[in-house]
């Protein structure tokens, strides 16, 4: 069993136990805070592993939850909601949340998102950096820059593969539009989502089993893509 320390905040119980019996085999301890200062509170003194939070809170926006804790932590938040707003989703990943799920969510879904935060957690806490990505037969080595699919290379262009870096040592997290412009372009300007779409759709004809059902090089509506490596 994992030693990770999990703090779920959310104001409904009901929810709160869904979360809390998906979450059981990721996690030797879950803690459970029914209010944003109650959440904060639990997260300076439990100190977590991951936070999964939702956005409405009775006494104060989730957004300004995951703000007061992004200021002085850098423990990976897990968003979820039943909101839908793709402005809302880009606008939280964007200022500091790891990840968003939206309600109902699926449990295997919630379960496979965690186990890749946690795995990054540890990776940073130790140090340590991943030369060698795998997901779903492509291979991925940082260090020669080199990329396979089933033991053969595939050639990238320069702009496809620092796209394909940055997607992959994020693995199963969600960055948005602006995040991988600014990474990739090393700029804000001009239209990411366009500019994304074509360079994601080559990587998705070069590396993905079926592009038009990508199971590696996801796409997030509206905010932006993840890279998955569990199937």
């Amino acid at each position: 069993m994992s030693t990770a320390r999990i703090l779920v905040i959310d104001d409904e119980p009901q929810i709160r136990r869904v979360v809390r019996h998906a979450l059981e085999g990721e996690a030797d301890r879950i803690i459970e805070a029914a209010t944003g200062r109650e959440g904060i509170d639990a997260a300076a003194a439990e100190r977590p592993d991951l936070i999964v939070l939702d956005l409405g809170l009775p006494d104060m926006a989730g957004a300004d939850v995951c703000t007061d804790i992004r200021g002085w932590s850098t423990v990976p938040i897990l968003v979820l909601s039943a909101r839908h707003s793709d402005h809302e989703k880009a606008a939280l990943l964007d200022s500091g949340a790891d990840d968003y799920m939206t309600k109902p969510f699926s449990t295997i879904e919630l379960q496979a998102r965690v186990r890749a935060q946690l795995r990054r957690r540890l990776a940073s806490q130790q140090g340590e950096l991943e030369t060698r990505i795998l997901a779903d037969g492509i291979v991925i080595d940082l260090v020669r820059r080199r990329v396979e699919r089933d033991d053969e290379a595939v050639h990238l262009t320069p702009i496809e593969w620092e796209l394909l870096r940055v997607l992959a040592v994020n693995a199963g997290r969600t960055l948005t539009h602006q995040q991988l412009f600014r990474e990739v372009w090393a700029r804000a300007h001009g239209d990411p989502q366009q500019n994304l779409r074509v360079h994601v759709a080559s990587l998705r004809r070069k590396l993905e089993r079926d592009p038009v059902r990508p199971r590696v090089l996801i796409t997030e509506p509206g905010v932006g893509y993840r890279f998955e490596r569990e199937h």
